[in-house]
Formats: structure tokens, sequence, C-alpha cells
């Protein structure tokens, strides 16, 4: 059995670093905020150095708090994140540019006649939510100097001077093929990325170098875009089984075992991760605001945070008639449609926070539900049990309409940091070969689950007023009964 180790999530709105011992648990915390800078036209940056900073800070702090040595670190990351650095000096050339971030759309609009072609090679559609598109905007139009990549290889030069990527973030970018999960030369040149040197794609449980931020020397032997992290600590591992996080945005994901399954509901295929050299896939569908989403709601007074989804929307006993399409960044997956946004229908002067509260909820779950039917058709079966994580998931009212809507069971997490401990695993997976993946991760229980309380017949309605209202955003208005326009990879590109 090996020692703790130390697993650091690098996300949107902060750093969660744990110290996970195999025997005890979580024995060590450290957070630490970072800020991102909303800008008009879609615009989404943060200072690379104060992601770079809060990763440290946050590290260490975990240490501190549980005052013992560890034997290895592990590294989870935000994904389609990027920006450009200078690999001699580990200098950032450019703000980062999130995940978010929309300025890339002229990009996928020059390309369009190529989406087929990207989301075959990929198995992503195009669109400025992938790394691809934000890599190629800034060669276009920042800087042609030093590298440009997502946030993790510069963290990773950063604390080891390697300069990798793991196979699963490297499948977030649009640029890996991905039946051999190596760099694609057909998708960079149809980018303008052919000349890009580009980081070497590893396992995610694979020793990459080693690091004194931290303190003593520590080997960095895992890593692992986030969500993957999450689906692999909530041990779902496979096909018909499906995880969902609810943070910044709400990340469905199905694992599909070790070939890919492009389908043509909307969903992403992707690397789910590459361990001991052998990978597995997974579909992947997003919802762009959910934590947002309620942020939004909150700065304009109607709650004072997410602790006030259950007290505020069970003071009424519905939505009162209200529908509300949260596409406040976009609609993803299955829609792909970053130029929607979000709409609020059926207010009266009898609309109050409650059900202002309740449409919201009923809008992220409603979307959650539709990413779960996608998955059920690419498959070709049904999903079982959902299993749920992420800090909304502390939203009993978000929860029970998850589950009502969906149709089936929702498994709350007992583990409040998947992502972190999913990096925790693959960091002991580095360490220690030959572990077996279901020794690695954690074998925690639900700490609630959530059983359908109305019927098929009501949740159907409930959804088609919901689909109703996402026509009428997807028409820019016009009347739903003319049809939404086509979806699916590629769809609006």
């Amino acid at each position: 059995m090996t020692g703790p180790v130390l697993a650091v999530d690098q996300g949107t709105s902060g750093t969660k670093a744990l110290v996970v011992c195999p025997e005890r648990g979580v024995i060590g915390t450290g957070f630490t905020p970072v800020r991102t800078r909303p800008l008009p036209g879609g615009l989404v940056e943060a200072d690379p150095r104060e992601l770079y900073g809060s990763v440290v800070a946050a590290g260490r702090a975990a240490l501190a708090d549980a005052a013992e040595p560890v034997v290895a670190v592990g590294l989870a990351n935000q994904g389609e994140t990027v920006l450009a650095w200078d690999p001699a000096t580990g200098e950032p050339l450019t703000d980062a540019l999130v995940w978010q971030d929309r300025r890339a759309a002229s990009v996928c609009e020059e390309l369009a006649p190529h989406a087929p072609e990207l989301t075959r090679i990929s198995g992503l559609p195009l669109d400025p939510y992938f790394a691809a598109p934000k890599m190629a905007w800034i060669r276009r139009r920042a800087t042609g100097a030093g590298v440009v990549t997502t946030s993790d290889s510069w963290l990773v030069h950063r604390l080891t001077g390697a300069f990798v990527t793991d196979a699963a973030t490297a499948g977030r970018t649009g640029l890996l093929d991905l039946d051999t999960t190596t760099w694609s030369a057909r998708a960079l040149d149809l980018y303008g990325l052919g000349g890009e040197r580009l980081p070497h794609v590893v396992d995610c449980d694979t020793p990459v170098g080693t690091t004194t931020a931290f303190g003593p020397p520590l080997p960095l032997t895992g890593l692992l875009v986030d969500q993957q992290a999450a689906l692999l600590a909530q041990r779902v591992t496979e096909p018909g089984t499906a995880k969902c996080t609810y943070g910044t945005g709400a990340f469905l994901l199905a694992p599909t075992g070790s070939v890919p399954r492009r389908g043509d509901s909307g969903l992403v295929a992707c690397v789910a991760w590459r361990l001991a050299g052998r990978t597995d896939y997974c579909l992947d569908g997003q919802v762009f605001t959910a934590a947002s989403a309620v942020r939004w709601l909150t700065g304009l007074g109607v709650i004072s945070g997410p602790g006030d989804l259950d007290t505020v929307g069970g003071a009424v006993p519905d939505a009162g008639g209200v529908t509300f399409v949260p596409a406040l960044a976009g609609l993803a997956a299955p829609w792909w449609r970053g130029d929607a946004r979000g709409s609020l229908t059926g207010l009266g002067l009898d609309t109050g926070p409650g059900q202002l509260v309740r449409a919201l909820c009923e809008g992220i779950a409603a979307q959650v539900a539709e990413l779960a039917g996608a998955a059920a058709a690419d498959l070709g079966t049904p999903l079982g049990t959902l299993r749920v994580d992420g800090g909304l998931t502390r939203s009993a009212l978000l929860m029970q309409t998850q589950a009502d809507l969906l149709q089936r069971p929702v498994e709350v997490s007992a583990l409040p940091d998947a992502t972190a401990l999913g990096a925790a695993a693959v960091a002991r997976l580095g360490h220690s070969p030959g572990l077996a993946v279901r020794d690695a991760v954690p074998d925690g229980k639900p700490s609630a689950v959530y059983e359908p309380r109305i019927s098929a017949d009501q949740a159907e309605a409930r959804m088609e007023r919901f689909r109703a209202a996402v026509a009428t955003v997807l028409d820019g208005g016009r009347d739903a009964t003319a049809g939404p326009r086509p979806t699916g990879p590629g769809a609006g590109a």
C-alpha cells in the first residue's frame, strides 16, 4: 500500500488540493480562489500566473493541514483553457482563454466546410468551447511566439520542466486522432497549426518529473482532465452507467469501453483515460451554465447564494408556469449553438423569487436529462442510475428535480471533491505500477439517493415545455412550431 498523495484540482473558480491516504481517506485540504474576467462579446479570461499561484498555495495548504509527508502528486485541469507561453522561461505570453470563452467563433466559421471531417478525426464538434479554435485564434490574433497549449502543459512545465499533456486532456483539443490517441497532422493543418511544437501525449498514470513547488521534491505521477477525473473517482467505468458533475457548468459522461462511440446525437466522443497503455473512451455532454447561472441569479438579488435554492424554491409548490432556458453562455450539447442566449418565459405579476429558482433548477435539470437521452440513443440502451457530484448537489430541490425529469434514480456522491480524488487515483497508479484501478479509487457509498416523485407523463410534459422554449431560443424568437435548426456535431459551426 502506498503512502498519502497530494491531489490538485485546478478549476475555473479556484484550486482545490487534498492529501489523500489509502487507509484514512482525506487527511488534509487546501483551497485558493481564482478570478476569471468575463468581458463583452463572450470573452472569458484568467491570469495564468494566478492559476499557477493557486496551485502552489492550495497544495502547500493541504500539506500543512495534513502535517505528514506524501509520496506523489496528481494534477487535474480545466481541459479547454489555453494560453501561449515561452518554453525557455516558462513565462506566459497571453492571458489564459478560459473554456467558456467564445472569441474563436470566427475560426469555427471559416472552418465550417471541414466540420464533418474534424469531427470524424477528433470526435469533437467544431466549437469555440474546445481548445484548438482558441489556439488558432491566439496564433492569428495575439502572438506567434512561444508555444500555445492547454493550461495543464504550462502548469506541468512550471512544476517540473516537462512538456507533456495527458491523453484525455489532449482529446479535448480537437487536434487528437481519437482512434490512435496521437496528434492528427490533418487536423493541425486545417487549423493552421501544422508547424506548432506540441506537448508529448502521455498516459494519465505516467511519472513526468519532479517538483519542489510544494516544499520537498515530489514526483508528479498522475495527470487527468477534470471531468474524466470525476468519472474515475465515481467508479463509473462500464457502458450503461453515467455521472454528472454540477460545477460552473454541468457535465455528463457515459463510458463506452475500449472503442470510441461516434454517434449522431450531438454528444462528444472522447478519451476517458489512458492507463498503462490502454485507452478507454466515453461520451460527453456539456451544460455551459449551472453554478454560474446560480451566481447570475444571486447577482440580481433574487437569492443570496446557492444555499438559498432550497429555502426560496421550497417556499412555492412549482415554477408557476415559468420556463427558464439558462443558456447564459450559449447552448452546448446536443444543440451546439454558442450564439444562443437564455430566456425566461411565462412571467406574470405573481412571479416571485421562488418560481424563478424552481424554473432555474428545472432548466439545468432538463438540459442534463436531454444529455442522458442522447447518451442512451448513442449507446443503444437506456442509462441506469445517474451518479452525481459537485457543489450544486447540495441542493435537494435541484437533485429531486433531476430525478423527476430523468425518471431515473440520482445518487449523490459522498465524495465532495470527486475531481481531486480522481487526480489522487491516477497519482497512486503512476506511483505504484501494477496497482489495480479498483484499488486506487475511493469506495464511497452515496450520501443520498433521489427517486422520481412524478409520473413519466408529467416528466415528459415538463420536458416538452422546455424543448419548446429551447426551439424558440434557437430560432431567434420565431414561433417554436417552425421547428429547431439542425443539431448535432458541426451544426451551427
